[in-house]
C-alpha cells in the first residue's frame, strides 16, 4: 500500500511539474525536435537530389546571375517566389543542396510555429495548438519529405495557408463583435490570397474557403460604407499580391495560365471519360492519398510502415476522423474556427476529385489537410484526457512514435531513400553522379540528351559544364512529354555543339532502341554503365534525333525485337 502510494505521489508531482512549464517552452521543445529531425536526415544522406529540386537550384543560380524568373520553368503553375529564397540562401551561404533544404525546413518551422497560435485561435485552446506542433515536429514521412526538399513551392503554400487563416479568423472575430476591422487587415489578407495564387495555387483551398466565409459576414454587415470600404482594400491587395501571376497573364494567354492553374499539365495523362476519372480519383484519394497522410506507407511506394503499430494507429485517424466530422454539430465554442479547418479539407477533396490532379497517387497534394488533422487529433486527445485520465499521452507519444520509425525504416532502405519519385524506373541512384560527371568531363562529352531524371541534377553539380538536354522518355511503355525539356537555352546550346551523347537510366528498352537508331545511320560508338547511368558515347559523327515520338520509337523497338528473334 505504501509503495503504491509513492508511485500515485510521485505520479503526481511529475504532472504537476509538466503542468508548470511554459506554454512557450513546449513550442520551442517542438522546433527543436523538427530541427534535430531534418539534420538527422540530411547528415544521413536519406533524401536524394531530384530533377523538379535541381530545377529550382539552377533558379536561384541564374536568379543571382540577372535572370527574373516569374513561374518555375516549365510550369506555369508555381511561381518562383521560392527560387528567390533558395537564391538568397545562395548568396549568404553558397551553391550548395543543404541550402535548399535549410530554406524549407526555416520555413517549415515557421508552418510549426502558426499551427500552434491556430490551435488558440481557431480552436480556442492554446494547448491544442501546441500538441498539434508536436505531431508536426515528428510527422508522417509524406510530410517529412515535402518540407525538406524543394519542389517549388509547398513549405510556402503551408506557410501562407496558416497565415490566410489565423488572419481571418482575427477579422471575423471583429466583425461579430461589431467592431470594424482595420482596412490594412483586409489589405493584407487579399495580399496573401494573391500571392499565395502566384506561388502555388495549392493555396486556394484555404482562400477559399476563408474568402467565401469573410464575403458572407461582410454582406451581413449593417455598416454599408465601411462594407464597401473593406472590399475594395481586400481586392486592392489581392491585386497587388497576384501581380507576378496577372503581368504574366497580360503578357501570354491567360486561358494557357488558367489551364495550368487547373491541372492542364496532367490533364494529358489520364485520356478516361470524366465519368471514369471521378471514379479513379475518388478510389486514389481513399486508397492512396489517405494511407501517405496517415504514414501508413511512403508516399512513392506501396509498402506498409512500422507494420506492428500500424492497427492502432489507424484507429486512432479513424476516429479523429469521426470526431472532426461531429464537431460541427456540437454547439461549442469557437464553431466558426472549425468549420474554416473542415471548409479546406473538404474544398482540397473536391479540388482533387473534379481536376486532372486527382490522378497523382503520391498523396503530395494533401499535405494542407495534415494541418487541420493535426489540430483535431490534438483537440481530440485532449478531450480523451478529460474523459479516460493521462494515459492518453501514450496514445500521442505511440502516433509520434510510429511516423519517427517509419521515418526511419524509409532511410533504411536507400536507395531509393525518402524520394519524391513514385516510379520505380525514375528512382535513379544518384550517388555515382561525381562518377558521371568525371568520366564525361575526361571523355570530352559535355553535350547531349539523357532524361529528366539525369538533365537537371547533372547541370546543377556540374555548375552547368555539362548539359543534357530531356529528350529521351523515362517511363517504360516509352511515354514521353515535351514538357520535361525545360530550359530553351540548355536546347540551343546543345544544337550548336559539334559533339553529343546519350545517357539513359533503368530502361533497356530504350538502349536497345538507340542501338538500333546508331546502327542503322551507320554511326560507331561506344557504351559505359557507371551505376545506374547507361552511356553511349565518341559517336563518330554527331547524331540529333528528332522529337522523340512514342509510336514510331515502339514500332522501331518490336521491328529489333523480331529481327532479333528472327536471327536466333
Amino acid at each position: 500500500m505504501r509503495y503504491n502510494t509513492a508511485i500515485m505521489q510521485l505520479r503526481e508531482r511529475y504532472y504537476h511539474t509538466l503542468s508548470r512549464i511554459p506554454s512557450a517552452l513546449w513550442l520551442i521543445g517542438a522546433l527543436l525536435a523538427a530541427t534535430l529531425l531534418k539534420v538527422s536526415l540530411l547528415l544521413a544522406d536519406a533524401i536524394p537530389f531530384n530533377s523538379d529540386e535541381a530545377i529550382v537550384a539552377l533558379m536561384a543560380r541564374h536568379i543571382l546571375q540577372g535572370e527574373r524568373p516569374i513561374f518555375f520553368y516549365g510550369q506555369a503553375y508555381m511561381g518562383s517566389l521560392d527560387a528567390f529564397l533558395v537564391a538568397f540562401g545562395f548568396w549568404v551561404f553558397g551553391e550548395h543542396i543543404w541550402v535548399i533544404r535549410l530554406v524549407q525546413s526555416a520555413l517549415y518551422l515557421g508552418v510549426i510555429a502558426t499551427t500552434a497560435q491556430l490551435g488558440k485561435e481557431l480552436l480556442g485552446s492554446q494547448r491544442v495548438g501546441l500538441v498539434a506542433a508536436w505531431l508536426l515536429a515528428i510527422p508522417a514521412v509524406i510530410l517529412t519529405l515535402y518540407t525538406t526538399v524543394s519542389l517549388g513551392g509547398y513549405g510556402e503554400a503551408l506557410l501562407l495557408g496558416n497565415l490566410l487563416l489565423l488572419l481571418g479568423m482575427k477579422i471575423l472575430n471583429a466583425l461579430k463583435s461589431e467592431a470594424p476591422p482595420p482596412l490594412w487587415q483586409w489589405s493584407l489578407w487579399g495580399a496573401l490570397a494573391g500571392l499565395g495564387l502566384w506561388v502555388f495555387g495549392l493555396t486556394l483551398v484555404y482562400s477559399i474557403p476563408a474568402g467565401m466565409v469573410l464575403f458572407w459576414y461582410l454582406w451581413r454587415w449593417q455598416k454599408p460604407v465601411p462594407r464597401m470600404k473593406a472590399a475594395v482594400f481586400l481586392l486592392l491587395g489581392a491585386f497587388v499580391g497576384a501581380l507576378p501571376w496577372i503581368s504574366y497573364a497580360l503578357s501570354h494567354d491567360v486561358t494557357v495560365l488558367l489551364a495550368e492553374l487547373g491541372g492542364g499539365a496532367l490533364a494529358g495523362a489520364f485520356p478516361n471519360h470524366w465519368l471514369v476519372q471521378l471514379w479513379e480519383h475518388a478510389w486514389t484519394l481513399i486508397l492512396f492519398g489517405s494511407t501517405a497522410l496517415f504514414g501508413l506507407r511512403p508516399s512513392w511506394g506501396i509498402r506498409w510502415l512500422a507494420l506492428p503499430l500500424l492497427p492502432v494507429v489507424l484507429v486512432f485517424w479513424m476516429a479523429v476522423v469521426v470526431h472532426m466530422g461531429g464537431r460541427l454539430r456540437r454547439e461549442q465554442n469557437q464553431r466558426l474556427g472549425a468549420g474554416l479547418l473542415i471548409g479546406v479539407t473538404i474544398t482540397l477533396g473536391l479540388g482533387f476529385v473534379f481536376t486532372p490532379f486527382g490522378g497523382d497517387p503520391s498523396g503530395r497534394y494533401f499535405l494542407p489537410v495534415y494541418i487541420p488533422m493535426a489540430l483535431f487529433a490534438a483537440e481530440f486527445l485532449l478531450w480523451l484526457r478529460e474523459q479516460q485520465g493521462r494515459w492518453v499521452w501514450v496514445l500521442l507519444g505511440l502516433v509520434i512514435g510510429y511516423n519517427l520509425w517509419g521515418t526511419l525504416q524509409s532511410v533504411a532502405l536507400n536507395p531509393p531513400g525518402i524520394t519524391t519519385q513514385f516510379d520505380h524506373v525514375a528512382q535513379v541512384d544518384h550517388a555515382y553522379m561525381d562518377e558521371l560527371i568525371e568520366f564525361l568531363q575526361a571523355n570530352g562529352e559535355t553535350r547531349g540528351y539523357a532524361n529528366y531524371w539525369i538533365s537537371y541534377p547533372l547541370a546543377f553539380r556540374s555548375s552547368e559544364e555539362l548539359i543534357y538536354i530531356p529528350t529521351l522518355p523515362y517511363h517504360e511503355d516509352f511515354r514521353y512529354t515535351a514538357r520535361d525539356n525545360r530550359y530553351a537555352p540548355y536546347t540551343k546550346m546543345v544544337a550548336e555543339s559539334e559533339r553529343v551523347a546519350y545517357i539513359t537510366s533503368n530502361h533497356p528498352a530504350l538502349d536497345d532502341w538507340l542501338r538500333a537508331q546508331l546502327d542503322g545511320l551507320g554511326v560507331e560508338y561506344l557504351e559505359h554503365q557507371i551505376g545506374d547511368y547507361h552511356l553511349f558515347y565518341g559517336l563518330s559523327r554527331p547524331v540529333r534525333l528528332p522529337s522523340f515520338d512514342q509510336t514510331a520509337a515502339a514500332r522501331s523497338l518490336e521491328c529489333v525485337r523480331y529481327a532479333d528473334k528472327i536471327e536466333k
